[in-house]
């Protein structure tokens, strides 16, 4: 079995998107860049409506996928080719960009909390300008396990203790499972081996034995290895995601990630003359 090895310790750091949603950006920063193959993950909270009000307009990507995943809160996506999808609390939006998307994602909601994540998954070289796809899930649509530890598991996305989530990718092999815990308890999970992943504490704080940290609320911990640790000693919110590297060059200019500078620069182009759209509308 593969040693436990941590490859970076991080917290977010203050950002905004969209028209001006205010969010924690926790992959994608200076001090983590990429975690191949996860290219960004952003975490939005705010109970301020001005914090998040004005939403993400129209926009477009290319060369990966999003999803996007709420905690509380309810937010609105639209897209050209005519995919219109609500995404309430506990529900998943999985978009695969490919050749090109143009989409909106707003609040259906004045006040209140909203609380929600957003990762970005690269594609393989291959698979850039597949066609793209949009998968809207509502809450019971995502598996949950309640263990005998008083842990709830949410199974997202690959295989989780045998039960499979709805989201599984042949080229990434993503898992990604949300571990709420209820009372001080330990629990442990196995993770394919040669993947890279990452824990990310969403409430509480819990103790990884195998890298001797305590992680807080807003902290990540990325690693390899081929089993995972926690120990609670009260309520907490974890995320587990782990997936399969792609080792291939990575090239970004915001909305858009390709292999080269070359194709980056052709995204723009087809993007500023309306080819983005009319390309992805032929699907």
């Amino acid at each position: 079995m593969a040693e436990f090895k941590v490859l970076n310790r991080v917290k977010g750091m203050p950002t905004s998107d969209g028209a001006g949603v205010r969010l924690n950006r926790v992959i994608g920063t200076p001090q983590l860049r990429h975690l191949d193959p996860f290219l960004m993950l952003d975490e939005f909270r705010s109970d301020k409506a001005d914090d998040y009000i004005a939403g993400f307009p129209p926009h477009p990507h290319r060369g990966f996928e999003t999803i996007t995943y709420m905690l509380h809160g309810a937010m609105k996506h639209e897209d050209h080719l005519g995919n219109v999808g609500m995404l309430t609390t506990g529900g998943v939006q999985w978009m695969t960009a490919g050749e090109g998307i143009i989409h909106s994602e707003m609040p259906m909601q004045e006040d209140g909390l909203l609380w929600g994540f957003q990762f970005w998954l690269n594609l393989p070289a291959n698979e850039k300008m597949k066609a793209p796809f949009y998968q809207d899930l509502a809450p019971e649509e995502i598996p949950e396990v309640q263990d005998d530890n008083d842990v709830l598991r949410r199974v997202v996305a690959g295989v989780s203790k045998g039960t499979k989530g709805p989201i599984q990718r042949e080229a990434t092999q993503p898992l990604m499972v949300d571990f709420r815990i209820q009372q001080a308890t330990e629990l442990e999970h196995d993770l394919p081996a040669g993947h890279k992943a990452f824990i990310y504490v969403y409430e509480g704080s819990v103790e990884v034995p195998e890298a001797n940290v305590t992680l807080n609320r807003g902290e990540l911990l990325a690693f390899t290895g081929e089993s995972l640790k926690l120990v609670s000693s009260d309520k907490a919110g974890v995320l587990m995601v782990a997936g399969k590297p792609l080792e291939e060059p990575i090239v970004q200019y915001g909305p858009f990630v390709m292999n080269t500078a070359e194709e980056i620069q052709q995204a723009m182009v087809d993007y500023q003359n309306g080819v983005l759209a009319k390309v992805a509308e032929k699907v």
